[in-house]
């Protein structure tokens, strides 16, 4: 008599005996489960994994025992039924088949994941120069959902060979494979483009995560690659999707590609009575009352000089985007008070030129952007045009008739 048959013989009927196996596989899975649990914390601990990557692994390894064990339980006791038992021992043994499956899929990606995060734990992007860890980082997440894919196909592929109808179908399958290669391709083309480029833009370096771009005409960074998309975080909390091949297809720039420093400028047009020099001297206390200047570049520049105004630009730097558009608010903010109360000449005005004739030849008067005319320039110009202004600037006449 062998193990199975002795089984049945001692503990009664079919259910009994099942309920008692799956009452032992629990507890067994458990108390392994707890002393496996106690001994990997511990090695994390020593090693410094971080404790919510591996706590994320705690339930699906658990769970993956437990189907385990109750189906080495179930199958356990099945064994000892009667023959002609097959129309219960084959859905069961499928049904548990695809448990098993769907645990192991479950724990394998969870291990994958504390795997990527123990590895991007050496890679920070919280200090200044975190160009690499942004770049590794973006990499091994690309990798990471690559992988959780293959896993998933993996599983139910492997769920649907416990079918002998599937596995049957897998003959013709792979004879068609040529045909169904073609129609997917051309019915899925979008598709397998962006996961092109989006494989492309995870290890070409063209954007990375918190990468500070302008796409699509809006500034913001890039908060998440995917295989299929990139979501760009506007200023304005705005989240935009793109797909993946517009950054392959579509120039954009992107402001911290080598580096997070950056330079503007901050421009004004001026009256001709500004003294350079002097802003020169309040743009250089300006940048040294304030953190946000990186002492890198300060210069002050009359661009332009034609019409009635002058074009002075001045250009700054900053350690990052954020940081360098404060400091533009700052010093444009600042000089417009220092030009209201030290020289308020340079502001912008408007000047208009008009002649007149004089003893002296032609005489020339300002006029002010007001529009307030002297009734001698109405019809200046002549001695004819002075005598026609008088009838329209001299006092009304009444004509009686004779």
């Amino acid at each position: 008599m062998d193990i199975a048959s002795f089984w049945y013989t001692v503990t009664g009927t079919v259910w009994s005996r099942l309920l008692v196996s799956i009452v032992i596989a629990v507890v067994l899975a458990m108390v392994v489960a707890a002393v496996v649990g106690v001994v990997f914390r511990a090695i994390a601990r020593r090693r410094g994994w971080p404790d919510r990557a591996v706590g994320r692994l705690r339930w699906p390894f658990r769970w993956l025992l437990m189907g385990i064990g109750i189906a080495i339980a179930v199958s356990f006791t099945l064994a000892g039924l009667p023959a002609g038992s097959d129309g219960l021992r084959t859905p069961v043994g499928q049904a548990l088949g695809i448990e098993i499956i769907a645990f192991a899929a479950w724990f394998v990606g969870a291990f994958v994941s504390l795997l990527v995060d123990v590895a991007l734990v050496r890679y920070r992007t919280d200090v200044a120069d975190n160009r690499v860890a942004r770049r590794v980082r973006t990499q091994v997440l690309i990798l990471r959902r690559l992988a959780i894919v293959v896993i998933v196909v993996i599983a139910i592929g492997s769920a649907l060979l416990l079918f002998p109808e599937a596995r049957s179908a897998g003959a013709s399958l792979f004879a068609s494979a040529g045909v169904i290669s073609i129609i997917a391709g051309l019915a899925a083309q979008s598709t397998l483009g962006n996961v092109i480029a989006g494989m492309q833009l995870a290890f070409s370096g063209a954007i990375r995560v918190d990468d500070v771009v302008i796409a699509n005409d809006e500034w913001g960074r890039i908060e998440e690659i995917t295989l299929t998309y990139v979501v760009l975080h506007v200023w304005d909390d705005r989240r935009l999707v793109l797909p993946s091949t517009y950054f392959t297809t579509t120039p954009f720039e992107n402001w911290t590609r080598t580096s997070s420093q950056l330079m503007q400028s901050v421009d004004f047009d001026l009256d001709w009575l500004v003294d350079p020099q002097a802003m020169r001297d309040e743009m250089h206390r300006i940048l040294a009352r304030t953190t946000l200047w990186d002492g890198r570049v300060s210069v002050l520049q009359v661009t332009d000089a034609v019409g009635g105004m002058i074009h002075v630009r001045i250009l700054v730097t900053a350690v990052d985007a954020p940081t360098l558009f404060d400091l533009r608010c700052f010093v444009r903010e600042e000089m417009i008070r220092w030009l209201h109360e030290q020289q308020p000449a340079a502001l912008p005005r408007t000047r208009v030129l008009m002649t007149e004739p004089g003893e002296g030849g032609e005489r020339i008067t300002e006029r002010s952007r007001s529009g307030h005319r002297d009734d001698r320039e109405l019809f200046g110009g002549s001695a004819e045009a002075d005598a026609r202004g008088k009838d329209f600037t001299g006092p009304v006449r009444t004509h009686r008739p004779a």
